[in-house]
């Protein structure tokens, strides 16, 4: 039991679950207001928009829905609250509400992806960085150099670097006091070479 929770805590502690769950919420908050705006604006102004498609006569109210089953009031006009029908409106609403709440996702979306593409450009970019300056560079493309040119330039370049750390590091070894332990080692080899 202790292993089960223990493999649940490092999956629910990755970053992507987090991102996950933050997104989940977000998108519940962002389809609330959606559905707002979708019941509270847009479905009254296209049930005014058929309304006065169908002529903006008294009896256009019942032509904004299907009634499937019509149960009349004392006055002979379809009682709302007692029939079946079909509320066109409240159709053309939520399909605009889908479309709006897909719009929005596929913002957000291409914005993240925008933003990890970036970051990983910065990545590869202080990875591969190169080790001639702004101006060398620019130098080069005077030069009428390709970037298959420049690029073995800069591999050659850091071949060259690499190599002057690398002699560097072992003169700094040759050159550096010795330690306690080095010493010692070379006194015990003395004694041992006089016996």
């Amino acid at each position: 039991m202790k292993k089960f929770f223990g493999e649940f805590k490092k999956f629910i502690s990755r970053g992507n679950v987090m991102d996950m769950a933050v997104g989940t919420i977000i998108g519940a908050a962002f389809t609330a207001i959606v559905t707002a705006l979708s019941n509270g604006i847009l479905k009254p102004l296209i049930n005014t928009v058929i309304y006065y498609i169908c002529g903006g006569d008294s009896d256009a109210l019942s032509k904004m829905y299907t009634p499937l089953v019509t149960v009349l009031d004392d006055t002979g006009a379809m009682d709302m609250t007692k029939s079946i029908f079909i509320d066109w409106g409240a159709f053309i609403s939520a399909i605009i509400n889908f479309l709006l709440v897909a719009i929005v996702l596929f913002f957000i979306v291409k914005l993240f992806n925008k933003v990890k593409d970036a970051s990983a450009e910065v990545r590869n970019a202080a990875k591969h960085e190169s080790p001639f300056t702004k101006e060398e560079l620019k130098a080069f493309r005077r030069q009428g150099k390709t970037r298959q040119e420049i690029a073995a330039l800069e591999e050659a370049k850091r071949a060259e670097l690499a190599e002057a750390a690398r002699l560097a590091e072992e003169e700094a070894k040759k050159n550096a006091p010795k330690t306690q332990e080095q010493l010692l080692q070379e006194i015990v080899d003395l004694l041992g070479n006089k016996q």
